[in-house]
C-alpha cells in the first residue's frame, strides 16, 4: 500500500512527527504524537510500555495516522489501518533508521539514546490499508 504512495513515503521520511489515533474501550477517538520510520510497506512507531494506546490496541486495532500539512491545510495525509505490538521488530538502537532520524531529537530532549532506548522498548507495526491526501 504505501509503496504505491511515493510522495507520502517522502513525507513520512521528511517528517518528524505524526498523530497516532487509537479508541479506548468507551469509543472515544485517542491522537497521539509520535516519531515513525517506514520500512516501504508498514509503519514502526515506539511505545512506552505502559502507555494507553498499547491498551487500545488490545481491543481496537484500528487506527489512523496523520502527518500535518502545510499551514495553509494543504499537503494533508491520512492514513488508516491496522496497529499491534511486533515483538518481532528491533528496539530503536536496533533500528538504523529510526536513531539516524530521530538521535539529534532525543538528545535535544534530553534523553540519551540508551535511555530512550529502555523507555520506548515496545514496536507498534502500523499496516496501512488506506491513503487519503490533499
Amino acid at each position: 500500500m504505501l509503496g504505491d504512495h511515493p510522495s507520502v513515503l517522502a513525507l513520512l521520511k521528511e517528517e518528524l512527527v505524526g498523530w497516532l489515533t487509537t479508541v479506548n474501550d468507551a469509543g472515544q477517538p485517542q491522537a497521539s504524537p509520535v516519531w515513525h520510520v517506514t520500512n516501504g510497506a508498514d509503519l514502526i512507531v515506539y511505545s512506552r510500555p505502559n502507555a494507553r494506546r498499547l491498551t487500545n490496541l488490545q481491543s481496537h486495532p484500528k487506527v489512523s495516522y496523520n502527518l500535518r500539512g502545510d499551514p495553509k491545510g494543504d499537503s494533508i495525509v491520512t492514513m488508516e489501518g491496522t496497529a499491534r505490538p511486533d515483538p518481532n521488530t528491533p528496539s530503536p538502537l536496533g533500528a538504523p533508521d529510526y536513531m539516524s532520524k530521530y538521535t539529534e531529537e532525543m538528545i535535544r530532549l534530553g534523553w540519551s539514546v540508551e535511555e530512550y532506548d529502555q523507555e520506548f522498548s515496545i514496536a507498534i507495526r502500523i499496516t496501512v490499508t488506506r491513503i487519503r491526501t490533499t
